[in-house]
């Protein structure tokens, strides 16, 4: 008989079962279409692609295609209504979901909707060569029943070979509720032989608990539309009726089920016989539909509840707390200097220290608590039917303490602290929102207390970052409404006494606080990113600037920039500056650059390189704030610096407590290397006269001139003022 058939199938009565696999690939995006049509190609597949969901519509009408690789989320037409298009034709063509959805009901409902896999976004080529490969054999088998049925369609014997070949499994019942055939799936779904169940009631293979659901489809005497479709039940399999304790093996199976009834010549006296019915193993499904649900609600690396899950929990916490007049406590912890440990000794031991700092959290908490990962190095820990603040006291010493042992990870000894921020319910917050966001602005100012510290929310802490936050916004609209400014300091050869250059500095006049200084706004910018914005405006400031007094034909002076570890990091950083010279016709020795210690020491290979372009083209290079960072000598001789800038607090040690050791040194090695030497913050007459013993080549400070407007400054330059005539002979 199966030769038979073959024969027939061969001689193209059913040809479609054996010719190359017609897929189509529906996605909006053109590179992953592509490139997903192009692997199939490669692999002996005959690939089409759909651009959105409409075009999917035209080609499935058109022609019929093996498998359907289909995206969910597209611009025109969602994916759900392409399944259901071709669930109302009637299509049996087998569709795989391709998504990065996170949603879980999405996912789902596409599963329900007759889609027979999911695959997400990102996937590796083989896997998805595997589900489509899967997906075409179930295809092929089903064709194969599917011709056989319809060649064999009088012979009982074919029909038996039909429904014992058939994936699912197929059964009739008596009027009692027994078995009277069972087909040969059976045996690998449920590990019974025909003769076991034959005669046998069919609770011996229900689950326990789906009893109540399973009389009523097992019992189902109601036939066509009526009749019981897709009702899910667990059966047991042989094995869960051992006497030893095990429990055994649960096969989660959709059912249909109809009625049996006799037709005798009187129509309205037909007799009732039994059910037929047929389970479709879903258990692969059913985990897949617990796996999307799991990492829904759950953080995949330490299997800690996500934010979603906390919140859920939150909110049933407010619930009970707010029935029972409870208090409960919500805890945000913030692992100190985490970044480091990902920066220089990966992320493969940066998430081995999270798992590690989990199981200690871990052992920190009471039975009924929540430890949860926000994301990050960040944990949230719920604290409900607490009794009072000591309670929460007492979780964060042991907290504390369990930390306070170092973790051993890839052959290193590694430390790790947290920060902790409380908030309370109901004194805090009555929302969810509201008390995780109190117990964050607690964790914010124990970061600002030094870290490794817990504190306890209370309303005076919410001033200073809405004056943050304020500000973070002003600063935002500074530059299109013109509200910065540039100053301009002079800086003055100690031995012609004649001002040789200026650093120009940043201000910003706000509308209402008034003029405010830099060291308000420039760490603020260099947090959120705006850092690089104001440099290119400094740097284009300085150099209109440059041009005015080249134009004037003043005396030629060089003019000094800060410049910031964000735009030191710019791809175009070098040639941003020399098209700006360009731009405004400078020379390039006009101009000079401030970096600081820290920023040569970020990143030694690529810093040395860009400064060393600026230096061959003629720009001058200055150390900032020397002696306060960590450079050493060979890195001095390494980078193409021209000056060294002494930082105002040694200077201010000579007038403070009379120590000059330090600038002494620093004075001494810029002399060896030949590097030139500017002493900032001069302030008094006797750091003054300190500096002109020890022969410092240039000065700045506010004894000679505070930083000028450009109008004033431009006037000294015109009217050949030397601010250190006043200060002759003595």
């Amino acid at each position: 008989m199966l030769a038979e058939l073959k024969k027939r199938i061969i001689d193209g009565q059913v040809h479609e079962v054996f010719s190359v696999p017609r897929i189509l690939v529906v996605d909006d995006e053109p590179l992953l279409r592509d490139s997903l049509r192009d692997i199939l190609l490669q692999n002996g597949y005959e690939a089409s692609a759909a651009r959105n969901g409409r075009d999917a519509l035209v080609q499935i009408a058109r022609q019929h295609f093996d498998a359907i690789l289909l995206d969910l989320f597209m611009p025109d037409i969602h994916g759900t209504e392409v399944l259901d298009f071709i669930a109302k034709r009637g299509l049996d063509t087998p569709v795989i979901v391709v998504s990065g959805d996170d949603s879980v009901d999405s996912v789902i409902n596409a599963l329900r909707g007759g889609a027979q896999d999911f695959l997400r976004k990102p996937y590796q080529p083989d896997e998805m060569l595997k589900r489509v490969g899967n997906v075409i054999q179930r295809r092929r088998l089903e064709l194969e029943n599917r011709s056989v049925l319809q060649q064999m369609e009088q012979s009982e014997k074919w029909h038996r070979f039909l429904v014992n070949s058939s994936p699912d499994f197929i059964y009739t019942l008596d009027c009692e509720g027994r078995f009277t055939f069972v087909n040969d799936r059976v045996e690998s779904l449920l590990g019974y032989k025909h003769d076991e169940l034959l005669g046998q009631h069919y609770t011996a293979v229900v689950f326990d608990d789906d009893f109540n659901q399973a009389q009523y489809v097992f019992n189902e005497r109601r036939t066509g539309k009526r009749a019981s479709r897709y009702v899910e039940l667990r059966l047991k399999c042989k094995d869960c009726s051992r006497s030893n304790g095990s429990e055994g093996r649960i096969l989660v199976v959709e059912l249909n089920a109809i009625g049996m009834y006799e037709q005798p010549d009187n129509k309205f006296a037909s007799r009732y016989l039994g059910t037929y019915g047929v389970a479709k193993d879903i258990s692969e499904r059913k985990k897949a539909e617990e796996t999307i649900h799991y990492q829904a609600y759950h953080d995949l690396l330490t299997g800690l509840p996500n934010r979603v899950l906390f919140k859920d929990r939150l909110n049933l916490a407010i619930a009970q707390a707010r029935r029972n007049s409870e208090m409960f406590a919500v805890m945000c912890l913030d692992m100190d200097h985490f970044k480091v440990v990902n920066d220089t000794l990966g992320h493969v031991v940066g998430d081995e220290l999270l798992l590690a700092v989990t199981a200690r959290l871990h052992g920190c908490l009471r039975e009924g608590d929540t430890l949860a990962r926000m994301g990050g190095d960040e944990f949230c820990l719920l604290l409900p039917q607490i009794s009072g603040i000591e309670v929460v006291g007492n979780i964060a010493e042991k907290v504390t303490v369990a930390l306070s042992k170092p973790f051993h990870i890839d052959h290193r000894e590694l430390f790790a602290t947290v920060s902790i921020g409380v908030s309370l319910y109901p004194a805090d917050g009555e929302t969810g929102d509201s008390l995780i966001k109190h117990a964050d602005i607690a964790l914010y100012h124990a970061k600002t207390c030094g870290r490794d510290n817990c504190q306890l929310f209370h309303m005076g802490m919410n001033v200073p970052l809405s004056n943050r936050l304020s500000l973070e916004n002003d600063l935002r609209h500074a530059l299109e409404r013109n509200q910065l400014v540039a100053y301009y300091q002079p800086q003055v050869d100690l031995k012609r006494g004649h001002i040789v250059g200026f650093e120009c500095l940043i201000r910003w006049q706000h509308p209402v606080r008034g003029l405010i200084s830099p060291a308000e706004f420039i760490p603020l910018a260099e947090e959120t990113g705006m850092i690089t914005a104001i440099g290119k405006w400094m740097l284009d400031t300085a150099c209109q600037q440059l041009k005015v007094w080249k134009t004037r034909e003043l005396p030629p002076v060089r003019l000094a920039i800060n410049i910031s570890p964000r735009q030191m990091e710019q791809p175009d950083f070098v040639e941003h500056i020399l098209a700006a010279l360009h731009q405004h016709g400078l020379d390039q020795g006009m101009l000079e650059v401030e970096i600081t210690e820290n920023l040569i020491m970020k990143d030694v290979e690529r810093t040395v390189e860009k400064l060393k372009q600026l230096s061959a083209s003629g720009i001058k290079i200055a150390i900032d704030d020397f002696g306060t960072g960590y450079s050493s000598l060979n890195y001095l001789k390494k980078f193409p610096i021209h000056t060294i800038k002494i930082d105002q607090s040694f200077i201010a040690d000579i007038e403070r407590d009379g120590d000059t050791s330090i600038v002494t040194a620093i004075i001494a090695m810029a002399k060896g290397l030949h590097l030139n030497l500017i002493a900032e913050g001069v302030e008094t007459e006797n750091q003054l006269a300190f500096l002109r013993r020890m022969e410092c080549d240039e000065i700045q400070g506010y004894l000679l001139s505070e930083p000028l407007t450009a109008q004033a400054a431009t006037t000294m330059l015109i009217e050949n003022i030397t601010p250190l005539a006043m200060f002759a002979g003595r």
